[in-house]
C-alpha cells in the first residue's frame, strides 16, 4: 500500500497544521457526467477534500510551508481548489518569510475541469514566482508519479529538486506518450542523469536531507566567504614554467579536497536544467562555522557548457537568497571541441560572467590549480580573487600562446615566463588579492 500524503507529512515534519482555507464549492464547470460522484468517493476513500494538502510545520529546526499532493484523490489531479490552496500556501510563505517544500505526486490537470484546470498552472507559476522574488527558498520532492503540469511547474521549477527512487517523472503521462518512447526516459533516474534533478533520496532519508537543505537555504548572511587555506605547503615557483608544471602535477590538491576541508558539511546541486551535467564542476551549498556559503568549483578538467550554466544557476540562486559565494578556479580552459560549440559554450560563459558581475552577494574566488583563459576567468570575481602557491592564472596556456604567436614549441617555457602567470606575478599586477597559505 502506497504512503498517503498525511503519512508522509507526519514522517517528515513536526506539528503540521493545515492552513486556513476558504475553498470554493465543489464545482463542475463542464457538467461532466459522474464527476461529483467520483469526487465524493475520492473524499470518502482518502479523508481529504482536495488533491493537495497545504500547511505549516517544522522540518528539523526550520518552520516550513508544505504543499503535499494526495495521489489517491482523483490521481492528484490539479483543479480549481488545488490552485486556490497552492496560491494561498505561497502567499503565507511570502508573508511569514518561510521556505516552501512541495511533495509532488500528480498525474496532471483534471480532465473534468477542462481549460479551467489547465489555467491553474498559470496561477501556480505566478504564486511561485511572486514568492521567489521575495526571497522564499523552494524545494520540490518528486514522488511517483510526477507528471504533467505538476512536474512542469513546482516540480521542475523549484530551486532544489529531489527525487524518490523509481518515480515516474515527465511532462507526458504513461497514457499519452508515444508508444515507441522508452519508459526509462520518463524516470527520475533519467532526469538526474540529464541534469534536471539534483539528487535521489530514499524515503527513509528524506526528512534528514530536507532538514539539511532547509537549514542551508534559509540562512542568509552578508559577510564574504573567506578564501580557503592552501592545501599544500608549496614554495613559490621560480619561473613561469615551474608554476605551470606544479599546477599540472597529479599530487596537487583538487576541488573536492578543498571543499571537504572548508565546510563542516555540504549538499550539491547538479545539472544545467537543460539536459546536461558537467562532472568537472561541483556546485552547491555548504555549512561553515554557523553559516551557509554557496560554492561553484572547477575540478581540473576543461569546463563544458553545462558546467558554466550550472555555476550561473548556483550564483543566481545564492544571490536571490542572500548567501555569499565561493568559487574555485581550476581548468586548462573551456572545452573547445565541436560538441561544446554546438552546445553553446560561448553563451554559457557569457551567462556566468553576467551572473557573477550582477550578484547581489559577495563572491570570493580562489585559484587552486590551472587558470586557463576565459574559461577560468568566468568563475572569478573581479577584485576578490586569491591564488594558491601551486596555481597559475594566464590569458591562455603557454602552449596555446606560443601557437598564437607563431613561435616554436621549444619556446613554451620562455613564453610561460613572459606571460607573468606565477602567483607572485599576479599579486604584483594587481590581479590577485593575495597568496593563501596553509593553516
Amino acid at each position: 500500500m502506497s504512503t498517503t500524503a498525511r503519512e508522509l507529512l507526519t514522517g517528515l515534519s513536526a506539528g503540521f497544521t493545515d492552513l486556513p482555507r476558504a475553498d470554493t464549492p465543489a464545482d463542475d464547470p463542464l457538467v461532466w457526467p459522474g464527476y461529483l460522484e467520483a469526487r465524493a468517493a475520492a473524499a470518502a476513500r482518502t479523508g481529504e477534500t482536495e488533491s493537495v494538502i497545504v500547511g505549516e510545520a517544522r522540518i528539523g529546526d526550520v518552520p516550513t510551508v508544505l504543499i503535499a499532493w494526495e495521489f489517491g484523490f482523483l490521481g492528484g489531479s490539479i483543479g480549481q481548489q488545488t490552485g486556490d490552496r497552492v496560491e494561498a500556501a505561497f502567499a503565507h510563505a511570502k508573508e511569514r518569510g518561510l521556505p516552501v517544500v512541495s511533495l509532488v505526486a500528480t498525474g496532471g490537470s483534471r480532465m473534468q475541469h477542462g481549460m479551467r484546470a489547465l489555467s491553474q498552472l498559470q496561477r501556480i507559476a505566478r504564486a511561485s514566482a511572486d514568492a521567489r522574488a521575495a526571497g522564499v527558498p523552494q524545494i520540490s520532492v518528486l514522488r511517483d508519479p510526477s507528471t504533467g503540469g505538476g512536474w512542469a511547474t513546482l516540480g521542475a521549477g523549484s530551486d532544489v529538486v529531489l527525487g524518490l527512487p523509481n518515480a515516474q517523472v515527465g511532462f507526458a503521462g504513461s497514457r499519452v506518450r508515444p508508444a515507441t518512447s522508452p519508459a526509462e526516459a520518463y524516470s527520475v533516474e533519467a532526469k538526474l542523469e540529464w541534469g534536471q534533478v539534483d539528487r535521489l533520496v530514499a524515503t527513509e532519508e528524506l526528512g534528514d536531507v530536507l532538514a539539511r537543505w532547509l537549514q542551508l537555504l534559509a540562512s542568509p548572511s552578508t559577510e564574504p566567504a573567506p578564501p580557503p587555506a592552501a592545501r599544500r605547503d608549496a614554495a613559490l615557483p621560480e619561473t613561469g614554467w615551474d608554476a605551470v608544471r606544479t599546477a599540472r602535477a597529479s599530487k596537487r590538491a583538487r576541488a573536492p579536497e578543498y571543499l571537504d576541508a572548508y565546510f563542516d558539511w555540504r549538499e550539491n546541486v547538479q545539472g544545467d536544467r537543460a539536459g546536461h551535467v558537467d562532472e568537472g564542476v561541483q556546485c552547491g551549498f555548504g555549512w561553515r562555522e554557523g553559516r551557509t556559503i554557496a560554492y561553484a568549483a572547477q575540478c581540473g578538467t576543461a569546463t563544458r557548457p553545462a558546467g558554466f550554466r550550472t555555476a550561473a544557476r548556483l550564483v543566481r540562486l545564492a544571490s536571490r537568497l542572500g548567501i555569499p559565494v565561493l568559487t574555485l578556479v581550476d581548468t586548462p580552459g573551456a572545452a573547445n571541441d565541436a560538441e561544446a560549440e554546438e552546445g553553446g559554450v560561448g553563451p554559457a560563459i557569457a551567462e556566468l560572467f553576467e551572473a557573477i558581475a550582477t550578484a547581489a552577494v559577495p563572491v570570493t574566488t580562489l585559484v587552486i590549480g590551472e587558470g586557463g583563459s576565459g574559461g577560468a576567468l568566468a568563475f572569478a570575481a573581479a577584485g576578490a580573487t586569491w591564488i594558491a602557491p601551486d596555481a597559475y592564472f594566464s590569458v591562455t596556456s603557454p602552449e596555446a600562446a606560443a601557437a598564437i604567436l607563431k613561435r616554436p614549441m621549444t619556446d613554451v617555457p620562455a613564453v610561460a615566463d613572459q606571460l607573468r602567470l606565477r602567483p607572485q606575478d599576479l599579486v604584483g599586477l594587481g590581479l590577485a588579492a593575495g597568496i593563501v597559505k596553509p593553516e
